[in-house]
């Protein structure tokens, strides 16, 4: 009983290891035929007038934060010596 135990463990173990052999070179895709002259030509005018509307859109100069007018980032920041001041005027409870 327990050769037939690990025989079976053996097969469990196998099995991914199995799977993971190289398989053999199959290539599902048919070769496409290869574009004609026209079909580049057309290719090369598309991208061509693809970047040219890409130069033609203006660039962001508002900001898109919509919290931007709620924070002030120009509050001045708390220094140490008014940080170490409240410190001191705290009482203990």
């Amino acid at each position: 009983m327990r050769v037939l135990h690990a025989a079976a463990l053996i097969a469990l173990l196998a099995g991914p290891a199995y799977a993971q052999m190289e398989a053999p070179h199959i290539n599902l895709l048919t070769d496409a035929p290869s574009k004609t002259e026209e079909q580049i030509e057309q290719e090369q005018t598309k991208d061509k007038a693809y970047k040219e509307s890409l130069k033609k859109i203006p660039d962001a100069k508002v900001s898109s934060d919509p919290w931007g007018g709620v924070r002030n980032g120009d509050a001045p920041k708390a220094s140490a010596k008014t940080t170490a001041a409240k410190a001191k005027t705290k009482t203990p409870n």
